[in-house]
């Protein structure tokens, strides 16, 4: 199931909205067969592996981090379950189960039916975060919001005259942009596009660019921007609540290497763009997950709205000092320690010289408690 699992991952950021997908099938306890879901429409990991198999597959096990799905309903390749019980696998070992509306348990409970050995919950708890992202869409339709941010050892994430090139190390940006290329967004406030002027898309990691979003109430994005001007297979989006003809008509007279879309979404209550409803708009366009790269004030605004599932932070050995020198969060922030967000799960990895800690953000619930 480890081999499965490290199948899977070499498809980094190629399949969404589909599952990462790593399948072996093992005969006399030997490998003789492995295969991993390379790209939507593709083959299964299932399938591929066990036409690699041909007969050796007969009598064999098939290790696979991911429930095979069981029909064709929203799917451009056969069921899996078929494959597999066409090939005469006699068990079949499984990590986790699929959430899907559709599938959730079917695959399993089919092939119990039909005569085979199923083993569930193998290295169950690394399949999920593998597939975190899938879990989150296949149950809500929403996307999975992971807050990446990079300060120093004294929490700023810029100097006191707002420069921020560079906080982290060379390997901390490499890690940055395997995220980019993992999720299939990332999104920035127009603050960051005045003041970085970012490309936002993947160069120190093998993977597809992602969706670019800006967050630009008012549109006041200049034309010149690196986001609008770089080459690009993704569309740059700028999310906006109300945008002067002049400069709509600007942006899309621009001659420029990537596509450029313009998105109108209702206010929030402070007149900016309703994170809620972009998060809902992201949802029904296939778009799963979203990479927030932006700001103190956007990350301050997923926070409070309780919108942000995960946060990566990178703390890089470094001091600035400054009273004025901003935090990752701006925002109102609590009146007690005792009101601080908690991080669930939390994990610590060394890039280069710098720390970073992952963890789930566990919110409050309504009643008071954690």
């Amino acid at each position: 199931m480890h081999r499965a699992l490290r199948l899977a991952e070499r498809a980094w950021g190629r399949t969404n909205p589909n599952p990462l997908v790593g399948a072996v099938v093992v005969r006399d306890d030997r490998v003789v067969a492995e295969a991993f879901h390379e790209r939507p429409g593709g083959p299964h990991a299932e399938a591929l592996a066990l036409q690699r198999a041909g007969d050796r597959a007969r009598g064999a096990e098939l290790y696979v981090n991911w429930e095979p799905c069981v029909s064709y309903e929203g799917k451009r390749t056969p069921p899996c379950v078929d494959a597999i019980l066409r090939a005469g696998i006699r068990r079949v070992v499984v990590a986790t189960r699929d959430p899907t509306p559709q599938i959730k348990g079917r695959g399993i409970a089919r092939l119990r039916r039909a005569g085979v050995e199923v083993t569930e919950g193998v290295l169950e708890k690394e399949a999920k975060k593998l597939n975190e992202i899938r879990i989150k869409y296949a149950t809500t339709r929403l996307p999975f919001v992971t807050l990446k941010y990079a300060m120093t050892l004294d929490g700023k994430v810029a100097a006191v005259t707002g420069d921020s090139r560079w906080i982290s190390s060379e390997a901390s940006l490499e890690y940055a942009h395997k995220l980019r290329a993992r999720y299939a967004a990332v999104l920035v406030g127009i603050g960051t596009v005045l003041r970085d002027d970012p490309r936002l898309t993947v160069r120190k990691f093998r993977g597809p660019d992602p969706v670019r979003i800006v967050l630009d109430s008012r549109g006041r994005i200049p034309l010149r921007s690196s986001v609008l001007r770089v080459e690009s297979g993704a569309p740059t989006v700028i999310a906006t609540v109300e945008i002067p003809p002049e400069r709509e008509r600007a942006l899309h007279e621009l001659q420029t290497p990537t596509p450029l879309e313009i998105w109108r979404l209702p206010a929030d209550s402070q007149g900016r763009v309703s994170l809620k409803a972009l998060l809902a708009l992201l949802g029904e366009r296939g778009l799963d997950s979203l990479l927030v790269e932006g700001g103190p004030t956007v990350a301050a605004s997923f926070v409070e709205q309780r919108l942000a599932d995960k946060l990566v932070a990178v703390i890089a050995p470094k001091l600035v000092g400054g009273r004025d020198a901003p935090s990752p969060l701006a925002g109102r922030g609590v009146e007690r320690m005792a009101d601080a967000l908690s991080l669930d799960d939390v994990e610590v990895q060394r890039r280069g010289p710098d720390v970073v800690i992952e963890g789930y953000l566990r919110y409050p619930s309504s009643s008071g408690e954690g």
